[in-house]
């Protein structure tokens, strides 16, 4: 049976696959790699090699040491981090996926599954429900990368024949690992401070309307993407994703509801930039209608899940502490 790799583990979006991976394949048939050491025990159940995506050589060298079905590259620089350092972001973002269409190109894995996201688009785009064919004008280097990323997807599979898959994920939101350093990171950190009984401190303002979407539903939408036949992909940049649009006040609000004592304060920064710039809900009807995607949680069920999940992880590191 030929193994599935993935490019990225570490991250949040990398754990939860490479965990879904291992219940799908088991874990001897997944292999995790990153620049650093996954800090989640469970992701090093299965065999990990360290990676600087970047040294094509070295990707090379990790393709060529197995037989692999897939391939997940999910290793990027995201959009807050992005803009205090856009060249290696654009170094990073770009060197990475290059490599791995190289990869395919020689023959090296059979399919590739790349990330693109929300922020391909930009200030021409519509504010709500964005179709599908809709125009990609980015104000942040991460989103120029995903569009110029999605461009060399296409070029790959119409050149090649790589069997190149993509969605434009919108805010993915998750409990088994911090955030990255994304624009839409403050719908994680908010649920930290809830269940601390912190006043939270909102770095968007109350009435930033983003799409979002709980990393489960992500993971799965990836799988069965990846599942789906060939014929079924009419879409070699990227398909839009999506899943249920709130505010930070009415994200606090649903939070309120369950924690009456919460509090939450505005105190914009520069990522209320990034964020003005994103639409507030997307149309994923070409995703629906070609391989039968459909999200399973809405504000309620991610609150209810977040919470409690933050909880537990929460009261565990305590009970360890005081060991």
């Amino acid at each position: 049976m030929k193994k599935h790799l993935v490019i990225g583990a570490a991250g949040q979006l990398g754990v939860e696959l490479v965990l879904a991976l291992q219940a799908k394949y088991g874990t001897d048939q997944v292999v995790v790699a990153d620049i650093r050491t996954p800090s989640d025990p469970a992701v090093l159940n299965s065999p990990f090699v360290h990676l600087d995506a970047t040294d094509l050589d070295a990707m090379q060298a990790v393709f060529q040491g197995g037989a692999y079905a897939a391939v997940y590259h999910l290793a990027a620089m995201l959009s807050a981090v992005g803009e205090k350092r856009p060249l290696a972001a654009w170094d990073l973002n770009m060197a990475s996926l290059l490599n791995v269409l190289e990869c395919a190109r020689e023959g090296l894995v059979e399919r590739v599954f790349w990330p693109s996201s929300i922020a391909v688009f930009g200030p021409a785009t519509p504010k709500h429900d964005v179709p599908q064919e809709a125009p990609l004008d980015p104000t942040t280097v991460y989103g120029i990368s995903k569009v110029a990323g999605e461009g060399w997807c296409r070029y790959y599979h119409a050149q090649y024949g790589v069997d190149v898959r993509s969605l434009r994920y919108p805010g993915l939101l998750g409990h088994r690992s911090l955030p990255g350093g994304g624009t839409t990171d403050y719908a994680v950190d908010i649920f930290l401070s809830a269940v601390r009984g912190e006043r939270y401190t909102s770095f968007l303002g109350p009435d930033s309307a983003l799409p979002m979407m709980f990393i489960e539903d992500a993971v799965r939408a990836t799988l069965e993407l990846m599942d789906a036949e060939a014929e079924a992909v009419h879409i070699r940049t990227s398909y839009n994703l999506a899943a249920m649009t709130f505010t930070p006040a009415e994200l606090a609000a649903a939070i309120r509801e369950r924690v009456p004592s919460f509090e939450i304060e505005y105190a914009p920064d520069s990522r209320q930039a990034i964020a003005d710039s994103w639409p507030a809900s997307i149309d994923d009807q070409a995703a629906r209608r070609d391989w039968g995607w459909h999200h399973a949680v809405n504000i309620g069920e991610l609150v209810d899940v977040m919470l409690e999940a933050w909880e537990q992880r929460l009261a565990t590191s305590a009970a360890r502490s005081a060991q």
